[in-house]
């Protein structure tokens, strides 16, 4: 997949990650469309786009509807007749201890980090098995390692993975890429997305967000990521990763299956000749 005079559309693509990986693509040739639920955001990035030489144009939506992903998806093929790429980017953090979170609040980060996703794929495959295209999804190196007091955002983004990695074996003879995208810390305001939550914020919210700073503001560029994951685009590799400090937690991780999993093997072994 080469992106120059590509068609790409990226949700939440007015500010942090998604403008990054707009301008990525952009800077590579992609006419860009940028989709976000804040209308003014997004035409002043696509505007500063624009100054850098950068084909781009701007649509509102909430991707929790699938009826707006819809449209948009329509009035981006009546305006520039093609989707080539797709960056379901557009997400919200929400952690919390377990027995305390509104169920509100829960749906709020399922319907925009998960279904989000799902509403941009259903809306876009349909044309891309005619023309072709790729899709990245993203997700988090939460989606790979669990931390506690972040359910909420470690079961979406768990999902984006699983349900990316399905996608992928789906597509696979359909002439569509796919990539999942997760990253670790990145200096982005996501950490401030928690205090939209419907339930109202609380002062312990507040204290979160305000210790979440330190933590983003270690973490690595948006833009740096962004160009990273437009490389992987393009040899097209499906997981994209940041931060290979973090990779002895995966092998944590999956050492543990493994040990389980070896005890499930003896038990049924045993169990079968009996």
């Amino acid at each position: 997949m080469d992106p120059n005079n590509k068609v790409a559309l990226v949700t939440g693509g007015a500010s942090g990650l998604g403008l990054a990986l707009a301008r990525a693509l952009g800077a590579r040739g992609a006419t860009v469309i940028l989709a976000d639920r804040d209308l003014s955001a997004a035409e002043g990035a696509a505007q500063t786009l624009q100054g850098e030489g950068i084909a781009a144009d701007y649509l509102s939506c909430d991707v929790a509807s699938a009826q707006q992903v819809g449209e948009i998806v329509t009035e981006v093929l009546a305006r520039h007749g093609a989707i080539d790429i797709l960056v379901n980017n557009a997400g919200v953090a929400l952690g919390g201890t377990s027995g305390e979170i509104h169920l509100e609040d829960w749906q709020w980060i399922v319907d925009i980090n998960l279904m989000g996703v799902v509403h941009g794929v259903e809306a876009v495959v349909p044309i891309m098995r005619k023309t072709g295209g790729y899709i990245i999804n993203v997700a988090s190196l939460a989606g790979l390692h669990a931390n506690p007091d972040m359910g909420p955002y470690n079961a979406t983004k768990f999902a984006v993975v699983g349900y990316t990695e399905g996608l992928q074996q789906e597509l696979a003879d359909a002439n569509i890429g796919v990539s999942v995208l997760c990253p670790a810390w990145i200096k982005t305001d996501i950490h401030r997305s928690t205090l939209q939550k419907p339930s109202g914020i609380t002062a312990v919210d507040q204290h979160r967000v305000d210790a979440m700073e330190n933590v983003i503001s270690s973490g690595i560029d948006a833009s740096e990521v962004a160009e990273w994951a437009i490389d992987c685009l393009q040899a097209e590799r499906f997981y994209i990763l940041t931060h290979p400090d973090f990779l002895p937690m995966l092998e944590k991780r999956h050492q543990r299956i493994l040990a389980d999993y070896a005890a499930a093997s003896s038990h049924f072994s045993t169990a079968d000749h009996a």
